[in-house]
Formats: structure tokens, sequence, C-alpha cells
């Protein structure tokens, strides 16, 4: 492995903290086993949706917002917040780190999120709607703007460092930490509580998407609707969800015997510039990020063990991916999608899955990539499909590609 990205030095930040609320589960062990057993696709029928094609989602259940947050408080946050706060919870205190006693000013956030607080807004409009502006709470504008949940995650903490939200459609998570990153290595900051949050299953949006096209109609069989890779996919499962991670600098996680469950030692950005919601489908775009993502780390394409693929189970998406990921890392990688049991959470998803990546390197576990029953022919390469396969891993990859053509890559190393 390398010493050298590009022009600059290696630069490893470590994880030393995880938070998930994923419909896998709530709290990073039960999404983490869930994702390991890749039973299915953990989705539910959603009543709001009835008028719908697609009439289901994947939604975080048993989630007890009260439980963490309080019950005065949880009236103050839209549902993304609410997930973001409780994942950012988990993670902090994951990490071992003491907001009590940190200095706040060297405490930067940077989370993902798309959208906003939807769900805040919907319901809001349909009170103009029904009963007049007097009628509009005074607390939509600081529900319904996405940078909120940074912020409110900055005041949950006393983190006065940076605080940023990166909105980049389905790679936004995955942009956040690799901007987190960044964030460390020029000294801005000590420590950087990253990750994405949303929370989008409302009628207008998941409509939107329905009527795009881009969402799975598999009403009768919802536990198998989200099948990346699969020959018979049909499209993707929409779901909400969290993931947080604590970044640090490598040497003052081990200074402080912080536990380590991998590193972010690569990260790489890019634009197809060619459709709004079509990906290249040469995959040009994507692959100048996977090829910076390597070039950050120092590592080369044949030292790659493993991806973490975006994986929507689109049809367009899942065969271009597949062949970006043979073009620049060949075929030797085992390749897997977390979508199949998680749905697509948008922002979220890059990551939830930068989460599962850490947890992969940690354990030598690849996940299986639920629902592959047949693989597509045209995607030529080592899908783990039924069981999951223990293995030596040291190097992951992790993609994310977003509407607008907006691509985002990760390397996770061995701690």
């Amino acid at each position: 492995m390398g010493s050298r990205g590009g022009d600059r030095e290696r630069f490893d930040a470590a994880i030393t903290g995880l938070g998930m609320l994923t419909p896998a589960g709530v709290g990073t062990a039960a999404s983490w086993e869930r994702i390991r057993q890749g039973a299915g696709t953990e989705a539910v029928k959603v009543p709001e949706l009835a008028d719908i094609a697609a009439d289901f989602a994947c939604q975080v259940l048993d989630f007890d917002a009260v439980a963490v947050l309080g019950r005065r408080r949880v009236g103050q946050f839209d549902r993304s917040s609410r997930l973001a706060l409780a994942a950012a919870i988990e993670a902090v205190a994951d990490s071992g780190l003491d907001p009590q006693t940190w200095d706040g000013a060297r405490v930067g956030v940077v989370l993902g999120n798309g959208i906003g607080g939807a769900e805040t807004w919907e319901t809001q409009f349909r009170r103009l709607l029904d009963a007049g502006p007097r009628r509009v709470s005074p607390r939509l504008i600081p529900m319904l703007s996405s940078n909120m949940n940074a912020g409110y995650v900055s005041m949950e903490f006393g983190a006065r460092g940076p605080s940023l939200v990166t909105a980049t459609a389905c790679a936004s998570g995955t942009t956040a930490i690799g901007t987190a990153r960044e964030l460390l290595r020029s000294g801005a900051c000590d420590v950087v509580i990253t990750g994405g949050a949303e929370a989008p299953l409302t009628p207008s949006l998941i409509a939107g998407f329905s009527q795009m096209g881009a969402l799975s109609r598999r009403n009768d069989d919802i536990r198998a609707a989200s099948r990346p890779f699969d020959a018979d996919r049909d499209g993707f499962v929409a779901a909400e969800g969290a993931a947080v991670l604590v970044l640090e600098r490598a040497g003052d996680a081990r200074a402080r015997g912080a536990r380590i469950r991998a590193m972010v030692s690569g990260y790489g950005a890019s634009a197809d510039a060619y459709h709004a919601t079509a990906p290249d489908p040469e995959g040009k775009g994507a692959a100048l990020a996977l090829r910076a993502a390597l070039r950050d780390a120092g590592v080369g394409p044949d030292e790659v063990d493993h991806v973490s693929a975006h994986g929507t189970a689109t049809v367009i998406n899942d065969v271009t991916e597949a062949h970006l990921i043979r073009d620049v890392l060949g075929d030797r990688p085992v390749v897997t999608s977390v979508k199949g049991v998680t749905g697509h959470s948008l922002s979220a998803a890059g990551a939830i899955e930068a989460a599962v990546a850490a947890l992969t390197l940690a354990e030598s576990f690849v996940p299986p990539t639920a629902n592959l029953e047949s693989l597509d022919p045209r995607i030529e390469l080592d899908v783990v499909a039924k069981e999951g396969r223990e293995m030596p891993v040291e190097v992951v990859v992790s993609n994310s590609f977003g509407f607008g053509g907006q691509n985002a890559v990760l390397l996770l190393t061995r701690s």
C-alpha cells in the first residue's frame, strides 16, 4: 500500500464512534445484525401512501424519540432531525469522548441532507391550505431548513467549530464524511461529527419518485422488492434513516486509547455533467471519483478487497456501476449492496454504507446482498449473495451517486 495520495501525504481519519438508525434496526448493533443476515427488505405498507403505485417503504420502526430526546423537545424537530440527533448521541457515546470536557471550538459537524424537513413541509402546507396562514407553525422554518440537522447536533454537544450540511442528493452522506476528513486534515478541527439523515417518506415525495418510474412496484412481495444487481430488479424502495460517525486524527485517537473501527483513508468526488437523473452510461464521471479516492489513499486498484456498492436496484444504475467497478478495479473485489435490506434512504444512504464498511473491516465479514436470486448476466462481478462471507478485508471502497450526476467515493482501511 502506497504512502502518498496524489501530491499529498496519506491522511487517515479514525472512525471512533458509530450511531445508526435504519429500517434494519434502532442502534448500530441492531442494524448491523439484520444487515449481516441479509434476510430481505425491511419494508412495510404505509397507509399515507395508499393511493400511490408504490405504497410501501422502509421505515425506522420502534424508534422512541421521546425516550432519546425528551417529550418537550421532540415537537421542536422534524423527523429527519430526530433521526440525526439520535444517531449522533449514540455515535458520540460510542466514541468515548466527553462533550462536557472537550474544546467545543475544535469540534465540527458535517451532515448530509438532501431534502430537509419533508414531513414538516407537507404537514404545514396542508394546514395553510385548510386553515389559513395564521395556523402555520412559527417553527416551520427551523424545522424545514436542511441546514438545521447540523445546527441541532452542534447545539446538542456544544460543537462550535464549522457546522455544515452537504447536499449532493444520494451522495450527500458520503460527501459529508469526505468533507469532515478534510477539516481534520487541514487542522480546522480535532473532532468531527459526520454522516447523514433523511426522512423523505411523505406522499408528495414518494409520488414524485413513483411518477419518475424510479420505485419498485412489487407491492405483492415487498420483502423481496429491493433487489440490487438481480436480473428481476424493478426499482428502489424508498427509506428513511440516519448514520453518524465520529472522526478524529488517527494519532489523536491512538493517543487517548480509543477503539478505532476503521480509517477513512481516501475520498474522491466528481460530476457526470450528463443528465439530471440518469447516470452517464459509460460511468466516466463516477470513474473520476473512484480513481481520485484511490490516489488520495495511495492505494492501487488491485489492493481493494471489497466494494460497498451504491446498488440501488434500479435497472440502469446497477449495470452502470458494475461496469465502472470492473473497469477501474477489475474482478477481484467482492461486492455487496445493503439496500437489499435497508432500502434507499437518499442522503443517509452513503453514511449508512460507510458505517457498514467500517464494521465489515472491523469484523472481516462482508454482508450479503439481500434478494439477489439471479445475477444480471451483464454484471460480471463477484456479488455476495444468500449468505455473508468471512474473509480478510483490508481495503473497502464505498460508492455513492446522486441525481444531478454528483458522485462521491470513500476508501476505508483496517485500523
